[in-house]
C-alpha cells in the first residue's frame, strides 16, 4: 500500500460505482495502471467487496440501540458466537475500557429492541450491560 493505493480507496469509499477511467483521470494515472491496483488490492484482501447502504423506508424505520457488554472473557467466543447468531444484530465491535464489547442492534418496535437487550444481558457470560437508544444519525461515511 502506498500513497496512490490511500487515494484510490478513498475515492471509492465516496462512491463504490465510480467507473475505472474517472478513477484514473482523477489519480493522473493510466486507465491500465488503476485496474491493475485494483485487482492487486482484491487479491490481497484490502478490498473485499463492493456495496451500497439503503435508505429505504424499512431501513429508516428501525430502532436502532447499542449494547455495552462487560463479559467474562473464558467465554468471549460463545458470547460473540451467541450475539453474531441475532438477525437484529448489525454490529459487534470489541472496546477498550470499562467495557469489552459494544454490540450495535436494530428492530422494528421497542417492544422487540426491550426483548433483544433483555436476552442479551442474560447470555452467560454477560456481565454488565448498558445500552442506549440512537435517535438520529448526524454524519455516516
Amino acid at each position: 500500500m502506498d500513497g496512490t493505493d490511500e487515494r484510490l480507496l478513498t475515492l471509492l469509499e465516496a462512491d463504490a460505482r465510480i467507473s475505472v477511467t474517472a478513477l484514473a483521470a482523477r489519480l493522473k494515472l493510466a486507465r491500465s495502471t488503476v485496474q491493475d491496483r485494483l485487482n492487486r488490492l482484491e487479491r490481497s484482501g484490502v478490498i473485499r467487496g463492493y456495496t451500497i447502504r439503503r435508505a429505504d423506508d424499512r431501513t429508516t424505520r428501525l430502532i436502532r440501540a447499542q449494547a455495552m457488554l462487560s463479559i467474562d472473557p473464558k467465554l468471549s467466543e460463545r458470547i460473540v458466537a451467541d450475539l453474531k447468531a441475532l438477525p437484529e444484530l448489525k454490529r459487534l465491535v470489541t472496546i477498550s475500557g470499562e467495557f469489552d464489547l459494544i454490540a450495535e442492534i436494530a428492530a422494528e418496535t421497542t417492544e422487540r429492541l426491550d426483548t433483544l437487550l433483555d436476552h442479551i444481558g442474560r447470555l452467560k457470560g454477560v456481565q454488565r450491560t448498558m445500552s442506549s437508544i440512537v435517535l438520529s444519525v448526524k454524519a455516516e461515511r
